[in-house]
C-alpha cells in the first residue's frame, strides 16, 4: 500500500483528499505547511506527496526545492490556486512531477497520483530490468542509476527521462514526444521545461552527459556511441 503525505494549510482540502485517497487504497499522513512535510519526509516511508503551493510558514515551492536540495527524492504532484502557465512550469522545472489546479475533481487528483505512482514506484518481478551503456547503468526495478560504479542521485521525473530516452536508444525525440511521454499529458507551448530537465540531468550524468545528444529543430537524442554512426 502507497503511502501519501498530503501538505496543505487547509484542514478541508487535506480531508477531502486524504478521504478520496483512502478510499482508493492508500495511506495517508497530512501536513499543514512546508516545514511540517519536511520533518515528516526526514523520517522515510513516503511514496509520494501532494504540495499546495501557497501556505504560511514555508510555501510549497520552497519546500519542493528543500526536498530536493537535501535528496529527498520522491514524487510529488503540486497543487495551485493559480492558473499562470508560469506557476506550473515552475512548479514542474523545480522538480515535481505533475500539478493539478485547483478547485480540482478528487477523482482526477487520484487518477494522478495512480499514475505517478505506476511509474515511479520500484517493481521487483521486472527480471530484466537494467540497462547498461558504457560506464552507465540503469536499474529500472529500484530506480537507481550509476556512473562509472557510483550511485547518483535523480529526481523521479529525471530518472523518467533518462528512461525514456535510453529505451529509444538512437531515435530522434520530438520535445513534444517527449512531453507527451514522460510527464504522461500534452503540455503545449512549454518545450523550455524539457529543456531544463535535460540540462538538469546531463549535470547529473558527468562522464556520460554527451550520450543525451541535442538534435537540432527536432528535440533530443540518447546515443550513447555516436562515433559509429
Amino acid at each position: 500500500m502507497a503511502k501519501i503525505l498530503i501538505v496543505d494549510d487547509e484542514p478541508r482540502i487535506r480531508e477531502l483528499i486524504r478521504e478520496h485517497l483512502q478510499y482508493a487504497g492508500f495511506q495517508c499522513e497530512e501536513a499543514g505547511d512546508g516545514a511540517a512535510a519536511l520533518t515528516q519526509l526526514a523520517e522515510g516511508g513516503f511514496d509520494l506527496v501532494i504540495l499546495d503551493l501557497m501556505m504560511p510558514f514555508m510555501d510549497g515551492m520552497t519546500c519542493l526545492k528543500e526536498m530536493r536540495d537535501r535528496r529527498i527524492n520522491v514524487p510529488v504532484i503540486i497543487l495551485t490556486a493559480r492558473g499562470e502557465e508560469y506557476d506550473k512550469l515552475a512548479g514542474l522545472e523545480g522538480g515535481a512531477d505533475d500539478y493539478v489546479v485547483k478547485p480540482f475533481s478528487p477523482r482526477e487528483l487520484v487518477a494522478r497520483v495512480r499514475a505517478v505512482l505506476n511509474r515511479t514506484m520500484p517493481r521487483p518481478e521486472n527480471t530484466s530490468s537494467v540497462m547498461t551503456f558504457g560506464e552507465l547503468s540503469i536499474d529500472t526495478a529500484s530506480h537507481s542509476v550509476r556512473v562509472s560504479g557510483e550511485e547518483i542521485s535523480l529526481t523521479p521525473k529525471e530518472f523518467d527521462l533518462l528512461v525514456f530516452l535510453a529505451s529509444n536508444k538512437g531515435l530522434a525525440l520530438s520535445r513534444e514526444k517527449i512531453l507527451q511521454k514522460v510527464w504522461n499529458y500534452d503540455y503545449f507551448g512549454e518545450d523550455r521545461t524539457v529543456d531544463t530537465h535535460v540540462k538538469m540531468l546531463r549535470g547529473h550524468l558527468g562522464s556520460c552527459r554527451s550520450y543525451i545528444a541535442t538534435v537540432w529543430g527536432i528535440g533530443y537524442k540518447f546515443d550513447p556511441d555516436p562515433r559509429r554512426g
